[in-house]
């Protein structure tokens, strides 16, 4: 349904990414990946995006690191996506969420985030004011920045039996961020989202997609 292009970034480093959507779209989405890279998933989900009429671009983060990534979600690809992330500045991966903004041009856009992008969805809205709205999936980068101030309407979700992210952590998120919608979904894991992970739950993906969904109908017009 897509192709993928290259983007430049303002430090002038170009990083390839996914894009899909009608060519006359008035809206926009930044999908930000896993720390499994742009795989068949997260170009599934610009896919999915893009058939509502989105234009959509997800970037491929980790160019920066390593080019090409595609992992599955075997511990070993866990072990390996880590690795990747840990070589990536904070403030590089937001270029290349800039890079992916302006290639939307003037559209009123949404970003949304899953696992580490969930995390960097969180930081659209804080670390620039290029977003209308941001929808940020099971991110376990959100607590250590729960302060900072968002510039857009701000979702969350969050599964209650994510390994990673304890529940004192999301209640943490929601004292520290009272206009942000948190979700918890009971019984939920960690990637809870993802249809190609053991911890897919479908009823609480399709919950979580709506809510998504209507928050970017409602704020990006």
């Amino acid at each position: 349904m897509g192709e993928t292009i290259q983007l430049k970034a303002a430090d002038g480093f170009s990083l390839s990414a996914y894009v899909a959507g009608p060519a006359n779209a008035t809206k926009g989405v930044v999908v930000v990946q896993e720390i499994f890279g742009v795989n068949h998933h997260i170009r599934d989900v610009a896919d999915r995006f893009a058939a509502l009429g989105y234009a959509v671009v997800a970037p491929a983060v980790f160019d920066r690191a390593q080019k090409g990534v595609e992992l599955g979600y075997t511990q070993d690809d866990v072990g390996k996506g880590r690795d990747i992330r840990m070589k990536l500045s904070d403030p590089d991966v937001m270029k290349d969420i800039e890079a992916a903004a302006g290639h939307l041009g003037g559209k009123k856009l949404g970003i949304v985030g899953y696992c580490f992008g969930g995390t960097v969805a969180w930081w659209g809205a804080t670390r620039t004011s290029r977003f209308a709205a941001a929808s940020c999936w099971y991110g376990g980068g959100i607590p250590g920045t729960k302060t900072e101030t968002p510039h857009c309407p701000v979702q969350m979700h969050f599964g209650e039996q994510d390994a990673s992210i304890p529940m004192t952590d999301v209640d943490a998120v929601r004292a520290a961020q009272p206009k942000a919608e948190v979700y918890v979904y009971k019984g939920a894991q960690h990637g809870f989202g993802c249809d190609e992970r053991a911890s897919f739950s479908k009823p609480d993906y399709e919950l979580a997609q709506k809510r998504t969904v209507e928050l970017f109908a409602k704020n990006l017009g």
